[in-house]
């Protein structure tokens, strides 16, 4: 009896090891081996990023209002224009020609930027939403370069990862200047013309009320 106990047992753990491995990620056939191979699949995922981020701003730029916001998103653009030539400089330290991935995230956040500049209208409101998503932008290379930047560390990259590191930086100084921006100024007028809007909505519902009762 207790033979036949243990058989079941150990079936049953062999039929649990079977469902863990079905339900494992299938590997492409070019996946990344080892932490070299990764790092370099990462640099062409943000080297796509970045390319596409030249394209991305002008158009965020072209539909903000504020003047403080068009003027750091068109800054950022230039600067951004570096990080693409960095990369490449990056690709080129360890002697491999510069390839970029798509990076789906970046797609991502690029088409939720778009969506939100065409579902508000011109204006403080349609700012402060293309902060939201230029932050959300910003969070996503601060992430990326800073595992770059420890990956390039780790495999003896070090002249790769004081390039990357620079990036980083102006990357946290985006992101700052963008908070500034909302703080100061945006978010407030955008809250105030959403009460201006609501206070006329109210005024107007009294009048059909009131036209209503004679």
């Amino acid at each position: 009896m207790k033979s036949s106990k243990t058989k079941s047992h150990n079936g049953a753990h062999h039929n649990g090891m079977s469902k863990t491995k079905k339900s494992a990620v299938k590997t492409k056939s070019n996946a990344a081996e080892g932490l070299r191979d990764l790092f370099e699949d990462e640099l062409k995922d943000i080297y796509w990023a970045e390319k596409a981020l030249t394209k991305a701003l002008p158009k965020m730029a072209k539909n903000a209002t504020t003047q403080e916001l068009i003027n750091a998103l068109e800054e950022h653009l230039e600067v951004t224009k570096g990080h693409v030539e960095r990369c490449e400089q990056a690709f080129e330290l360890m002697e491999k020609p510069a390839q970029a991935k798509k990076c789906e995230a970046m797609s991502g956040l690029i088409k939720e930027a778009e969506e939100i500049m065409q579902s508000t209208e011109q204006g403080v409101v349609r700012d402060a939403g293309i902060i939201s998503a230029a932050q959300k932008v910003e969070h996503y290379e601060i992430a990326s370069y800073g595992t770059l930047c420890a990956f390039a560390k780790t495999i003896g990259e070090n002249e790769v990862a004081d390039l990357l590191e620079q990036t980083l930086n102006e990357e946290r100084e985006a992101d700052e200047t963008l908070s500034r921006i909302a703080e100061s100024s945006i978010n407030a007028e955008a809250n105030d013309e959403d009460e201006d809007e609501n206070e006329l909505e109210d005024v107007n519902s009294n009048k059909t009320a009131t036209a209503k009762k004679k």
